[in-house]
């Protein structure tokens, strides 16, 4: 008696991650941004030494601790993403809380070099640079802020002991959005700390 055959896998379906209007958000906020990338970009062609006096002012070293802070934020979301596809919910969990602990570590370095600047006498009436720098961090600190109350959303999804395929869905989209405040970040730290 011949033994039967081993039932054949399913393929996976490639699909995009996360819920359509994600992405429609994501792609949108990321024009808004990009206007004021070149905003900046022509700010500093306008006037390099300028523009480089004031980055002077900058503490380039909170702002690499920032960088680090949400780069290592994505990389615990991205596994908070896999532990809920593998039904590990106590990993997913202990992942989520450490991004979002991460988030709030982001607020308080960026509150401490707001401050340091307002009491150094650089404030967003100062000239453009400081102008762009308070009002580009402030949105990107605002999406900071919207990043932690979709992580707890996120997190009180990923606790549940079994996850469908629409919770799932919901997960990737909190992913998303917050990959994307770390994309800015990113583009926003190169532009404002390190520019020529």
């Amino acid at each position: 008696m011949s033994a039967a055959p081993p039932a054949e896998r399913e393929a996976p379906v490639s699909r995009t991650p996360g819920e359509t209007g994600i992405w429609i958000f994501v792609l949108g906020d990321m024009v808004v941004f990009a206007v004021c990338f070149v905003v900046l970009a022509v700010t500093y062609a306008h006037d390099r030494a300028a523009y480089a006096a004031d980055q002077q002012a900058l503490h380039l070293g909170l702002g690499i601790v920032n960088t680090v802070v949400l780069v290592t934020t994505s990389l615990t979301m991205a596994l908070a993403v896999r532990a809920a596809r593998l039904a590990r919910p106590r990993t997913a969990v202990r992942l989520v809380v450490a991004t979002m602990a991460g988030a709030v570590v982001f607020a308080a370095v960026k509150v401490v070099e707001y401050t340091d600047l307002v009491v150094a006498g650089h404030t967003a009436r100062s000239d453009d640079f400081f102008l762009y720098y308070f009002c580009f961090t402030g949105l990107h600190l605002l999406h900071v802020v919207i990043g932690l109350a979709v992580l707890g959303g996120v997190l009180r999804i990923v606790r549940r002991p079994v996850l469908g395929r629409a919770d799932l869905s919901l997960v990737e989209s909190g992913a998303s959005y917050w990959h994307m405040v770390d994309l800015l970040w990113l583009v926003l730290f190169g532009l404002l700390y390190t520019l020529g």
